[in-house]
């Protein structure tokens, strides 16, 4: 089972940035793919960035492709999503978790067990 914990959400205008961060209290993020996942309301959860253990291997839905990067720092045992050049409908609660690319989407793929409480992201003037 790994718990993640999100921050760094806030508000901010259109054409702004924003860095989120993913840690795990009691595991190594090191040793898993890890990436992030937004629920806007109304619509359904989409994934947004995954990155390989080893950052050798990324994957970004073509939402946010060009604009966001995701990174880490298994030493700090964080997952970084930086989000740049944000638009409205960026607007949402995210979250990480261990995902991978099935079907040309990212998932969630295990050791994935729930949801923690995302961190909100509003885009607006």
């Amino acid at each position: 089972q790994v718990q993640l914990v999100e921050s760094g959400g806030g508000l901010v205008q259109p054409g702004g940035s924003l860095r989120l961060s993913c840690t795990a209290a009691r595991s190594r993020l090191g040793s898993y793919t890890v990436g992030w996942f937004r629920k806007a309301p109304g619509k359904e959860r989409e994934g947004v960035a995954c990155a390989s253990s080893n950052i050798g291997t990324t994957w970004y839905s073509d939402s946010v492709k060009g604009r966001f990067s995701i990174s880490r720092d298994n030493d700090k045992n964080t997952v970084y999503l930086q989000m740049n050049s944000l638009k409205p409908e960026d607007t949402a609660v995210y979250y990480c978790a261990t995902c991978g690319y099935f079907s040309r989407s990212i998932v969630v793929t295990p050791p994935f067990d729930s949801w923690g409480q995302g961190t909100q992201v509003a885009v607006s003037s």
